[in-house]
């Protein structure tokens, strides 16, 4: 037995760089499983389990495969191009959080790689030793998963994340990829450097690249997580616009009906004085359709609509509505915050915002310019419902044909957006959409399951 355990000793305390390779077979799926636990939780990047056993075992494999096929002086570049691309295909993040995903990471690695080969040289540990012998290359590589996964339940207890990345306009979120391509670029030449030259660069210098390199990744950092906050807070304040505006409205009308209020008590009398029913209800439909307006309002509010993007989305088409005298009538059952649980809130607003403009665009042709939306949730099948019904002139359209790119029943329309609402149903397999039709409405029922 002791000569067995003095055989491992002497095989992990000595150089030996083809043990080191096949030690690194397995740690290797263990440095991605940890990885992908980090910045998932940084980031706020929402992939279901099986996504997540998927991106391990497959980033793990191809990473294996590079690491023996590829000299190792390159190995690490070509994962740089990899590491994206997977997370961008397998777990489903945007561009920006998937390039992110690999600058945050690598970032962390590399200063708790510096630490601890700086520790390790205390005790006569050179970077060469850590790279080639077994024991300290375990030691260090341990060592590091170990502080970056009490790193990610901190981030989690804390709920210290970059979630306000999903509230960027494209042109902000365009700025942020050119400076996260810069950012990597900073890390090849960084890698490059320590490959090629660390035996002989001054440790001065190695500790001044460092140094850059961190403050580099937090300014960087600090001028993202600055211009995540003001798109939010220009968000917040379009918000609290469309707010004061529906307010004002409310107000107005509220005011109108008041001061009326004896008038219409006593155009009511003189009809029913008179016994002219049908004036009467004539009289009340026009009444009814007022009252509607303003219950309409009211329904139009954040304590109603308590999700700010879903908000600005509703009260933007409200408006806009308005303008072509389109009626929209909403109705709320449910706590909107739900939906971000079951699906991307980019991916629903964008759904929302095509269907309702196509909505309203067909109302605005008919007579009875309507559009009825309702948000509910049904309890038996555990699911959220989003119903728009309109009315519509166009009674031969095809409820197939619709679907598909390039087709549009409106004129100068390019016809993708309905197009493109299909191809966030084919991402999703949680969600589905039914359309239908009658004599009075054309109707869309949006779904999303857990």
């Amino acid at each position: 037995m002791m000569d067995i355990l003095q055989t491992i000793w002497s095989a992990m305390s000595t150089q030996k760089e083809s043990l080191v390779k096949i030690m690194m077979i397995p740690l290797t799926y263990l440095d991605i499983f940890i990885g992908m636990i980090f910045f998932t939780t940084l980031l706020n990047i929402k992939a279901s389990r099986k996504r997540k056993i998927i991106y391990v075992l497959s980033y793990g494999t191809i990473a294996n495969i590079i690491t023996f096929i590829v000299p190792t002086s390159y190995a690490v570049y070509v994962n740089l191009i990899v590491w994206p691309l997977m997370v961008f295909f397998i777990l489903r993040a945007t561009i920006l959080k998937s390039i992110l995903s690999e600058i945050v990471t690598m970032v962390i690695t590399s200063i708790l790689d510096f630490i601890f080969a700086n520790i390790l040289l205390v005790f006569n540990v050179t970077s060469d030793m850590i790279v080639y012998i077994p024991i300290y290359r375990l030691i260090v590589v341990l060592g590091i998963y170990f502080i970056m996964f009490l790193l990610s339940r901190v981030i989690h207890v804390f709920k210290i994340n970059l979630s306000t990345l999903d509230n960027i306009n494209p042109k902000t979120k365009a700025l942020l990829i050119v400076n996260c391509l810069l950012i990597i670029l900073v890390l090849a030449m960084q890698f490059y450097l320590v490959t090629f030259y660390s035996s002989t660069m001054p440790l001065f210098i190695t500790i001044i690249s460092i140094i850059s390199l961190i403050a580099y990744f937090s300014v960087s950092m600090y001028s993202i997580a600055s211009s995540s906050k003001l798109e939010t807070t220009q968000l917040n304040l379009e918000n609290a616009n469309h707010t004061i505006h529906s307010l004002t409205i409310l107000h107005d009308q509220v005011r109108s009906i008041k001061h009326d209020f004896d008038n219409m008590v006593n155009c009511i009398g003189g009809y029913v004085v008179t016994e002219d029913i049908d004036g009467l209800k004539k009289y009340y439909q026009d009444l009814l359709e007022e009252c509607h307006k303003t219950n309409n309002l009211y329904a139009l509010s954040p304590q109603v609509i308590n999700h700010p993007a879903i908000y600005h989305m509703l009260a933007t088409k409200y408006y806009e509505a308005d303008q072509l005298n389109v009626q929209i009538s909403l109705n709320v059952f449910l706590d909107l915050n739900e939906i971000e649980k079951r699906m991307k809130i980019l991916d629903f607003t964008r759904i929302l915002g095509i269907l309702l403009d196509n909505a309203i665009d067909a109302a605005k042709e008919c007579d009875k310019k309507i559009v009825n939306v309702t948000f509910r949730k049904e309890i038996s099948n555990d699911m959220i419902v989003v119903i728009i019904q309109n009315t519509y002139k166009n009674k031969d359209v095809n409820t197939e044909e619709i679907y598909k790119k390039g087709i549009s029943s409106k004129e100068n329309h390019s016809g993708l957006g309905l197009w493109k609402v299909r191809q966030i149903l084919m991402r999703n397999n949680n969600l589905n959409l039914y359309t239908t039709k009658n004599d009075e409405y054309f109707t869309q029922q949006f779904e999303i399951y857990k």
